[in-house]
């Protein structure tokens, strides 16, 4: 494992390493350059933390890839900002997270000023039965095509119960038969599915491009990743 996470901080083959030795090394020498790379590694092991994080960076970007349709696919009308964007942000979120609520603002920033930016919501319930249920109305809500007017009412309502959920519901017009419809639950194991495989930690959670960010990361952190996201296409 140490060789692997210097090889990914310093490239394939411990190159870098070789080209730094003092002494004349055969590159094709596998034994001489794990030698030099695991001697760089106990003389400087603050590289240890970057090279364990390249190397989980670039094995998160081949799962995104791997699922970006079913991560970037909205349910419904459950997004926001461009139909025609170059970039999609997902948010996977908890009505009862108030992270999430916090980040309300940061998003409405990114698109007022991204013309281009288009933003997929995706529940995530996991703090409580009371979260389940505003994401069943919330999926309910995105298939019936009436998930902004509901999405922040009730976030406005505070903390998921069982009354905000029906005021919510009963706000935006949505059929309460339909929260029963089996595939809100088909979508909401979806997401929960997505969760484990990019092993989401918490809410919110960010996927934009190739990279994947965990927490109320705010409007800096966002725009960064958005930029680098469109760089990169």
């Amino acid at each position: 494992m140490l060789i692997a996470a210097a090889a990914a901080l310093a490239g394939a083959g411990g190159t870098a390493l070789v080209m730094a030795s003092s002494e004349p090394v055969n590159t094709s020498d596998r034994a001489a350059i794990e030698t030099i790379v695991r001697e760089y590694i106990l003389t400087h092991p603050e590289i240890l933390p970057q090279a364990m994080e390249n190397l989980r960076s670039k094995e998160m970007a081949k799962i995104v890839e791997a699922n970006r349709k079913a991560i970037e696919t909205p349910v419904g009308d459950a997004w926001e900002g461009a139909a025609d964007a170059d970039v999609t942000l997902v948010e996977f979120f908890d009505y009862a997270c108030g992270y999430c609520r916090a980040s309300i603002a940061d998003v409405d920033r990114l698109l007022a000023e991204d013309k281009k930016l288009k933003v997929v919501y995706r529940d995530m319930p996991v703090l409580g039965e009371d979260s389940l249920a505003a994401a069943r109305l919330s999926v309910a809500a995105a298939m019936a095509g009436k998930f902004n007017a509901m999405h922040k009412p009730l976030y406005k309502a505070g903390r998921p119960s069982v009354s905000n959920v029906e005021a919510a519901r009963r706000q935006a017009g949505v059929d309460k038969n339909a929260i029963s419809n089996p595939q809100v639950d088909q979508q909401l194991a979806l997401n929960l599915k997505l969760q484990r495989d990019l092993d989401l930690s918490g809410t919110p959670a960010w996927v934009v491009g190739n990279k994947v960010l965990v927490g109320a990361v705010g409007y800096d952190a966002l725009k960064a990743a958005i930029a680098e996201a469109r760089t990169k296409k």
